[in-house]
């Protein structure tokens, strides 16, 4: 139960990380500047210039705003190109990682045994932290491009100096949201990742073996009969050759379910 409510969680957590990003996309002011009134007044603003990943635009003090839509693929500014590639990539990458975990979970009765419910949510798990790398690294892109300018000494003249607008803040809060659900992910189904390793114990005349599956107890372990005995003919004292390689290699010890007895 508790490993759906995860499921459930970072299902929810991941869906709305890709949302704030889907929508950054489509949001102006990713970078926005004022300028002063009359004498360089920073309390009355007369201009706004901002802009997006598809257009330049000014607007007056009347609200009346004036937009150029930038030109076509092979003509915009590079770094506008690279932005706007690295997430969509993440994008696509998203929009398999929400459906490989939506088939993965367990609280869907699609995608087979167990077993393979949990390697489909571990590779959508995957697929949503590569979505989440592609589009932080368009996001720091645009923001190391304006923070160039910005904090630049001097500028050329007609250059302005723009701050950072609201899309970029949601896209960065998408992506750590797009990790999270990831990480939530990858804790329910470690298993898989770091399985158990069995181990032996010699009991007498067989063999202890721990349980193999994860729903066993340690009370609902099993004896198996040994296939490796000692083995002595003669008198005297056996010497350490005549040991088997099972009390050689194992300790041997009492299981934990037998000290109860």
């Amino acid at each position: 139960m508790r490993k759906r409510l995860i499921q459930i969680f970072g299902f929810l957590i991941t869906s709305l990380g890709w949302l704030f990003v889907l929508c950054t996309m489509a949001m102006d002011y990713w970078r926005i500047t004022q300028l002063g009134g009359q004498g360089g007044s920073f309390i009355i603003k007369v201009a706004w210039y901002w802009s997006n990943l598809w257009k330049d635009c000014f607007t007056d003090s009347t609200a009346v705003t004036n937009c150029r839509d930038f030109p076509v693929l092979w003509s915009v500014t590079p770094f506008i190109q690279g932005v706007r590639g690295l997430l969509m990539c993440g994008l696509t990458l998203g929009f398999f990682g929400v459906v490989l975990c939506f088939v993965g979970m367990d609280c869907t009765y699609i995608g087979g045994a167990d077993k393979t419910k949990d390697k489909v949510l571990l590779a959508g798990a995957v697929f949503h932290i590569a979505g989440g790398v592609s589009d932080i690294s368009g996001y720091c892109l645009y923001i190391n491009r304006i923070a160039r300018t910005t904090f630049a000494a001097s500028v050329g003249p007609g250059v302005l100096r723009y701050d950072l607008g609201p899309p970029l803040f949601l896209g960065l809060v998408g992506c750590f949201l797009i990790f999270l659900g990831a990480v939530l992910y990858a804790v329910t189904v470690y298993r898989v990742m770091c399985p158990e390793s069995k181990v032996v114990y010699a009991y007498g005349g067989g063999t202890y073996m721990t349980p193999r599956s994860r729903e066993r107890t340690l009370y609902t372990g099993y004896y198996k009969p040994a296939r490796l005995y000692g083995s002595y003919v003669g008198s005297g004292r056996s010497d350490s050759s005549k040991i088997s390689k099972l009390s050689q290699t194992t300790p041997t010890r009492k299981s934990d379910r037998d000290a109860f007895v």
